[in-house]
């Protein structure tokens, strides 16, 4: 039969080997794994969190895998992948790709959970479970690089429950070793369960995007190995018949070319953004610029005062959802430029702390809230790659301050350092983990490739 850009893909997940991973794309890699689990760990402390396990605690069967943050606690498979994913977005401080989207919540819980699930005779590897997570990455990538749409901050789907559901049934898939054709049929399935719309950002939904993008492709995956067939041409741009197409405005597929004996993953040319602290990435730009412009303030008049600023001008780019200039909530002051910049200005800083119901609620937060006024130049395109912040001070004795970032600590063009990595995962796990585990995780995953058994994670 004629070559489909559907078949190409299962070609690929079914084809590709441990030895087409680089040294590059393995490094990077279980830097994200690390980072994600972290996240996960911290996220396991949330009251969306406690919401989504209490669901789960509903259903008993099967439970053998376990759930970030409760120690002795296992759910059944499926409902542990999507807890953890819960977790892993609860806060917002998952990592972001480019094209915009957060691809290793969408996967990481599914192969955990996975691999908790497998008999002890067929158990993967380290390596096997390195290389289904790429697995998920590339075809999260290779999906968005079909739209031009999906370059910019997205508008109507949010991207990790659309294109996290197929990398989700991709990796799984590979980790499970379905033939090709179960993995094409995976790929059609998890299609029919993904998508979520944008106006659930910024509230308690949110985290459900990611937890069901891990969850539905893993019962995808499923699906496929015990038989179920799904359309073959899921990917193909069929006219008069939407597909995966339905996502986005503008879909031009490529096939995927099976490996031979090399391949070169997305990973390697595109790194990912680690977040500092847990918000949307697009606060990071304008916490950096607010960083920067107190700093100039500090040092005009000594100390940062309020009352010597008239009016704050935040120069961001059209994004509706993360343009919130009073918000009440701590999901909605993680998606708002205007939150963030203030608390950078008044704080010197944005963490944890920043999102407490008494932080968001300060009095004198308010009152610099009050002040803000937002521009949006016409060349501050919403792009994760283009796009810039800048914060200035006008004061009232007519003097102007003003603090730019065109890339933030952390963005994949100012990668975090090993040092700062490790330091954001200690922070994160020592919320729910002694000491002693912390650091048996980091050795664990930064010997990834020699683990005779992925569970043990």
């Amino acid at each position: 039969p004629e070559e489909t850009v559907t078949s190409s893909f299962a070609s690929f997940i079914h084809a590709v080997r441990p030895e087409h991973l680089s040294k590059t794309v393995r490094h990077r890699s279980k830097r994200m794994i690390l980072d994600n689990i972290g996240v996960g760990l911290v996220g396991s402390t949330t009251h969306v969190f406690d919401i989504a396990l209490r669901y789960c605690r509903l259903y008993s069967s099967l439970a053998v895998s376990s759930v970030y943050g409760k120690p002795g606690l296992k759910l059944s498979p499926t409902l542990a992948a999507f807890t953890n994913g819960v977790a892993t977005h609860s806060m917002d401080f998952d990592d972001t790709w480019h094209p915009a989207t957060h691809p290793s919540g969408a996967v990481l819980p599914a192969l955990l959970a996975a691999s908790q699930m497998l008999p002890p005779s067929t158990k993967p590897n380290g390596m096997d479970f390195l290389l289904a997570f790429n697995v998920g990455l590339e075809v999260q990538g290779r999906l968005m690089h079909f739209s031009t749409e999906a370059h910019d901050i997205p508008k109507r789907f949010h991207p990790p429950s659309v294109v996290g559901t197929m990398g989700s049934a991709a990796a799984t898939a590979k980790l499970l070793s379905l033939s090709t054709a179960q993995c094409a049929h995976a790929l059609g399935i998890a299609a029919s369960l993904a998508g979520a719309p944008m106006a659930n950002a910024a509230t308690q939904a949110k985290p459900l995007h990611i937890g069901n993008a891990t969850r539905l492709g893993f019962e995808a995956a499923l699906l496929a190995a015990r038989g179920m067939e799904a359309n073959p041409l899921i990917l193909d741009d069929i006219p008069g018949c939407s597909g995966f197409s339905a996502f986005y405005g503008i879909y031009q597929p490529k096939p995927l070319s099976t490996p031979s004996d090399h391949h070169e993953f997305l990973l390697e040319k595109q790194d990912i953004a680690f977040k500092r602290f847990p918000a949307h990435l697009g606060m990071h730009w304008v916490v950096d610029a607010a960083l920067s412009v107190r700093n100039l303030f500090i040092n005009y008049a000594g100390s940062f005062s309020p009352s010597l600023i008239r009016t704050i001008v935040l120069k961001i780019p059209v994004s509706k959802y993360i343009n919130r200039p009073f918000p009440s909530s701590e999901h909605q002051a993680r998606h708002s430029f205007q939150f963030n910049a203030c608390a950078a200005l008044l704080d010197g800083e944005v963490g944890l702390g920043s999102f407490t119901e008494s932080s968001i609620h300060r009095q004198e937060l308010r009152e610099l809230l009050d002040k803000v006024v937002v521009e949006h130049p016409e060349d501050n395109v919403a792009n994760f790659d283009k796009m810039y912040g800048e914060v200035a001070l006008l004061l009232h004795s007519g003097d102007v301050l003003t603090g730019k970032c065109d890339t933030f600590y952390g963005h994949w063009r100012k990668p975090l350092s090993k040092e700062s990595l490790l330091k954001k995962f200690r922070s994160n796990a020592s919320h729910v983990l002694p000491e002693e585990k912390i650091e048996t995780i980091i050795t664990m995953v930064d010997n990834l490739e020699n683990l005779s058994d992925s569970s043990q994670l």
